[in-house]
């Protein structure tokens, strides 16, 4: 029996990914230990599903701070909605954590507010826009956002999204990553892509990201894996970091922090120097020389 399956009367009761009650399940508290930041080329990122901070905005903003990221992509983000107390979720993060420019990208409304993706950022936001993912008709809407941004002297596109929640639906996954990956195929800049897939590492919609992309925690992870802890089976593993070669991964680690039902993950990626093209360099053969002396 195939493990959607086994799962699919626990997220009938306790949705994957869910945008309308808290989680009962218990995260694990580990302190929030990383190494520092390299400095040249260096760049943090995060990718967080906050569950519309209903474990309050305190925990968010303190795990963000304590990581000390450079960029943060955030999943299920409220604004002004009844459940955030009207707070523009967004806004106050970035207030909170010193990220200071911060961009949300509506998906639907809930609770008498918008709710959708988010980002936060150290550097400034050059261009924002997003993009419809397909979804199945009568279903929550999807979207992928890009951003560009300049770091450290180089153009960058950052690419936020959370993908229809299981169990069961992993052909339509499929066609959203599909739609993702044409979006950054015609970008030409270094790109990473981040969010809540609600996919395994062996699904199909994870498989065609990594045509292309490098999952910053298979390459350079510590510790456990999994960002979506289960109370009977095997807690999941479906929140992502994924990188251009433009990156090089150096260190990624899942924070098992108690602030929301997903953990972050966090990632320390190297942006590398763009390839210059060869110059021609002219060299005078031997014999040309002897001719140019020669009376």
């Amino acid at each position: 029996m195939r493990i959607d399956r086994l799962l699919a009367g626990l997220f009938l009761a306790s949705s994957l990914a869910c945008a309308s009650s808290p989680s009962t399940l218990r995260a694990d508290a580990e302190p929030v230990t990383l190494p520092a930041p390299e400095s040249e080329g260096g760049l943090r990122v995060m990718t967080f599903n906050i569950q519309s901070a209903i474990r309050g905005l305190d925990k968010v903003s303190e795990v963000i701070r304590s990581a000390s990221p450079d960029i943060v992509a955030l999943q299920e983000v409220d604004v002004g909605s009844r459940r955030a107390n009207g707070l523009d979720q967004p806004a106050e993060l970035a207030r909170r954590t010193g990220l200071k420019y911060f961009a949300h990208f509506r998906t639907t409304s809930l609770f008498g507010g918008d709710y959708g993706v988010a980002i936060l950022s150290r550097f400034p936001l050059e261009s924002v826009e997003q993009h419809p993912l397909p979804v199945e008709t009568g279903t929550e809407p999807r979207t992928v956002a890009r951003v560009h941004m300049k770091v450290h002297g180089q153009e960058v596109s950052v690419y936020v999204t959370h993908l229809t929640r299981r169990p069961f639906n992993g052909g339509i996954r499929v066609r959203q990553s599909a739609a993702i990956m044409k979006l950054m195929a015609a970008d030409p800049r270094p790109k990473l892509l981040m969010g809540d897939m609600n996919d395994t590492p062996d699904s199909g919609s994870l498989r065609l990201f990594k045509r292309e992309l490098a999952d910053a925690f298979d390459l350079r992870g510590e510790g456990r894996a999994d960002t979506y802890p289960l109370p009977v089976i095997p807690n999941l593993r479906i929140d992502y970091v994924l990188a251009s070669d433009s990156f090089m991964p150096r260190h990624s680690k899942v924070l098992r922090v108690n602030a929301s039902d997903h953990y972050p993950v966090v990632a320390d990626l190297t942006l590398l120097e763009p390839m210059k093209a060869p110059t021609a360099e002219v060299v005078e053969r031997p014999h040309e020389a002897a001719s140019a002396s020669s009376p």
